[in-house]
């Protein structure tokens, strides 16, 4: 099926820069990409909804429509209401998430520009630093400009809930994965009271801020890390 409208990522994992991706069918969903479920461009980051946002082909245009993502959308830095239309057009510029993804939307079919450097139609734009990001490589995290290490226990329950986003970690399994130095209890699983673990989640929260990592407890059971 032939292209009418193409989108580059400037940023979003797994993506290298400068992917390239041509919109071919009446639409296409944005999101992020679970066990269950793939979209059709799938991002990994936990702060991206699975259905963050859909870009319809109306009539030759591209009318994109945010589908009430928790994190919300931009376009061209302004935050776009839940379901509504907005027309695309060349250079504009998407966010994700307050830019843990940022897209680049073109007119342009890819063909055409194979020999380009895709991303110098975006140097005129400039695109910031997310307001939140994750350097696991360097056990830091990034709030604001403000760049947090992670203590080794902080690092290894933010790893383990963001891999599993969305879905409830048991306690006996944040256990085993944060403390797994501890000899085992009566039940098995390493030696850690209800107060340890309580008391690393209230570090992170204050220590990240309340709404950086959406953690849920579930009473009795463990906790999940929200994001959509």
């Amino acid at each position: 099926m032939e292209s009418f409208a193409c989108l580059y990522v400037i940023r979003g994992e797994p993506y290298p820069s400068g992917t390239c991706v041509n919109l071919t069918a009446d639409k296409t969903l944005v999101g992020r990409v679970s066990d269950s479920f793939s979209p059709d461009l799938a991002f990994t980051n936990a702060f991206i909804s699975r259905r963050h946002f859909v870009i319809r082909n109306e009539l030759g245009k591209a009318v994109l429509y945010d589908l009430g993502s928790r994190h919300g959308t931009e376009l061209n830095g302004v935050r776009l209401k839940p379901n509504h239309p907005y027309p695309l057009n060349t250079f504009d510029i998407i966010k994700l998430a307050k830019g843990m993804a940022v897209i680049h939307f073109s007119y342009t079919f890819a063909e055409q520009t194979l020999d380009l450097e895709p991303l110098s139609v975006t140097g005129r734009v400039a695109v910031a630093e997310p307001p939140i990001a994750i350097h696991w490589e360097k056990r830091e995290c990034v709030v604001e400009g403000k760049r947090i290490p992670m203590s080794e226990k902080e690092y290894m329950l933010l790893h383990l809930l963001h891999e599993n986003a969305n879905r409830l970690v048991p306690l006996e399994e944040i256990k085993a994965s944060v403390w797994p130095e501890r000899p085992p209890g009566a039940d098995g699983v390493p030696d850690v009271t209800l107060d340890e673990l309580n008391a690393l989640i209230y570090r992170i929260r204050k220590k990240y801020g309340k709404d950086t990592f959406l953690i849920s407890a579930v009473r009795g059971s463990g906790y999940v890390l929200e994001s959509d």
